[in-house]
């Protein structure tokens, strides 16, 4: 609420985002573009989640352990020479600081259509944006996009160890990387963070309740990830760690192994952040959980003029999913003002994720545990049969497709493979399409190359398909 020495304004608007993350950008940009009035309100800081401690840093420091890798291994960086793996790290914040910074430019341009500080509902169509010198902004608007993103889970158990125990907002801060790291998850981000953080010279521990790694599911692939990311990473998986100080230390412990790190990187998942919002104002037997009132299909919480969208939502927490929500939104906004966009709904895309560990795990469209194995075939393609593979001395690399057994429609994917993120978006393209087994094999594929392993795929799940199928 208003302090005494604060001061306070008003504004009106058709419509509010809040969040400037790529979903709530997105849904401004379009609703913009719709010609509707909206005002976009973030807390900051400014950058986006993906820019600042999210997918980009943690591909440049994928790189940056790639290259030290090579370093070590006395191959010729291609950018240069370093002597410490620290600068490798420097130069992976820079190339962060430099994509944030411009993302945040960018927003800032927005001039008045933006206010920046914590936004809180007062009523249905009414909300507060207190400054950070507590000014106070009263808005009125018809529609509100919600698009907050989410923060770490760090479990109340570990927060008495302090700054010790540190989730990825807080790695990208660090000057070098630890010495010694213990890691608890083994999803997309613990992965990929614990590989890089092992190729740039750390010791790495890890462990996860999960008995495969980055949300694997189909079994031959999960047997595959896990043995491949084992050749270099300490894993410990299907596993409970126990976390405690020792001295300046702390002592991470999984079954009967036990070491000493310097930091514990949580990788547990993330929460929404709804709570800061006071949505009980806005909405209409608002419960402890705002995800009960969200409509997954329409972005809708419950029947006010409020929308979801990104990390918030809980709805596959990725950056191009959060970009496809933001425009979703915006959509109903314009539909629930009575404007016409011009177009019908955004219909999702083919679901797709990769984890960027070198082998890439990438899943594409249908996840394997909601296939059908009455009416499903899998074709299987693996690097020893693939001329490209082998000379990358890549021959674990698998491919497994999913297709319907009496049509050979595409239905998705499942890759562990080196340059793997190329056969996801190549797949996922495909199944979007609507291609089959048969359809999919009348493209061209280059020689030598990756891709050749997908005509493999498919000629083996063609002829488990029914005969007398689409040609």
């Amino acid at each position: 609420m208003p302090t005494s020495h604060s001061s306070s304004s008003s504004r009106q608007a058709q419509a509010v985002v809040i969040g400037a993350g790529s979903a709530g950008m997105n849904a401004f940009h379009a609703l913009r573009q719709w010609g509707v009035d909206v005002l976009l309100v973030d807390r900051g800081p400014l950058g986006t989640t993906c820019a600042r401690v999210g997918c980009m840093p943690s591909k440049a420091m994928l790189h940056a352990a790639a290259q030290w890798q090579c370093l070590s291994q006395g191959t010729v960086s291609p950018v240069g020479t370093y002597q410490q793996p620290h600068q490798l790290w420097q130069q992976a914040l820079a190339v962060r600081d430099e994509l944030a910074g411009a993302q945040a430019q960018r927003t800032l341009a927005l001039g008045e259509r933006l206010l920046q500080g914590a936004a809180r509902f007062t009523g249905p169509h009414t909300l507060e944006v207190e400054g950070q010198g507590g000014e106070i902004t009263a808005i009125t608007a018809q529609a509100f996009v919600l698009a907050t993103g989410s923060r770490p889970v760090v479990p109340a158990a570990l927060q008495a160890l302090g700054d010790a125990v540190i989730t990825t907002d807080a790695l990208f801060s660090l000057e070098a990387p630890p010495p010694r790291v213990g890691v608890l998850g083994l999803g997309a981000i613990g992965v990929e963070m614990g590989m890089a953080l092992q190729r740039l010279g750390c010791e790495v521990i890890a462990a996860d309740l999960h008995t495969a790694p980055a949300g694997l599911t189909d079994p031959v692939a999960a047997e595959l990830a896990t043995a491949w990311l084992g050749r270099s990473l300490d894993m410990h998986l299907g596993q409970a760690a126990q976390v405690e100080r020792v001295g300046c230390s702390l002592r991470f412990t999984v079954g009967h192994t036990s070491r000493e790190v310097d930091r514990v990187l949580l990788a547990v998942g993330r929460r929404p952040n709804w709570e800061d919002l006071q949505l009980q104002h806005a909405v209409e037997d608002w419960p402890e959980k705002a995800q009960k009132l969200l409509n997954t299909q329409t972005l809708q919480v419950g029947s006010a003029p409020v929308f979801a969208a990104g990390d918030v939502s809980g709805i596959r927490p990725l950056m191009h999913e959060a970009v496809d929500q933001g425009r979703l939104a915006a959509w109903q906004v314009a539909r629930l003002l009575g404007l016409s966009t011009g177009s019908e709904a955004p219909q999702p895309r083919t679901p797709l994720s990769i984890v960027f560990t070198n082998p890439d795990i990438a899943q594409v469209g249908m996840p394997w545990q909601a296939l059908d194995p009455a009416h499903t075939v899998i074709g299987t393609a693996r690097g020893a049969g693939n001329g490209r593979s082998k000379v990358m001395h890549a021959r674990d690399n698998l491919l497994r497709i999913y297709a319907d057994r009496a049509t050979g429609r595409l239905l998705g994917a499942t890759i562990v493979a080196e340059r793997g993120e190329h056969l996801a978006h190549l797949l996922a393209w495909a199944v979007m399409r609507g291609e089959t087994v048969h359809s999919l094999q009348e493209l061209p594929t280059y020689h030598p190359c990756v891709e050749e392993m997908i005509p493999s795929a498919l000629q083996d799940a063609a002829r488990q398909c029914q005969p007398g199928g689409p040609r």
